[in-house]
């Protein structure tokens, strides 16, 4: 009789223990599952956040630009989608006075190395504000923390 009853008690035992470690394996799972998701909203994050991507980049505008009244608002690098090559810059700007004429857009690596360089036509009201695309030659390809000089 003995016997049987620590049989009982070790049983008992055993199915608790079971129990136990199946519910510790289900914590287990849905910890990791919470990691697994805070990990795949990070990696989504930084994807979008390359989409559109200044790439530490710097603008430089011209002090007779400024004084003609035209400033500069949110800008990002794009890539050709035929070349893959960061080559095209969008960037907004804004036109305090009116303004007709060109505007060059010269690129130089950190190192101050010229990458490339493009014009573009503005003819605006005071006032205005609007995103343009500048396009450089399907070779350039704009490094991380280039500069970009406006004039």
């Amino acid at each position: 009789m003995k016997k049987v009853i620590i049989l009982i008690i070790a049983v008992a035992v055993m199915a608790g223990c079971r129990e136990d470690v199946t519910e510790k394996t289900k914590e287990a799972i849905e910890k990791s599952s919470e990691v697994v998701e805070r990990t795949a909203n990070k990696v989504v994050d930084e994807v979008s956040a390359h989409i559109e991507r200044d790439m530490g980049c710097k603008l430089v505008l011209s002090e007779e630009l400024k004084a003609k009244g035209i400033t500069t608002g949110k800008f990002y690098i794009e890539n050709d989608s035929v070349t893959k090559k960061d080559n095209k810059l969008v960037i907004y700007l804004i036109t305090e006075k009116a303004f007709s004429g060109d505007i060059t857009f010269k690129v130089a690596g950190d190192d101050g190395t010229e990458l490339g360089r493009a014009t573009l036509q503005l003819n605006t009201k005071a006032g205005s504000a609007g995103y343009h695309d500048i396009a450089f030659d399907k070779r350039t390809d704009i490094e991380n923390k280039s500069i970009i000089n406006i004039y």
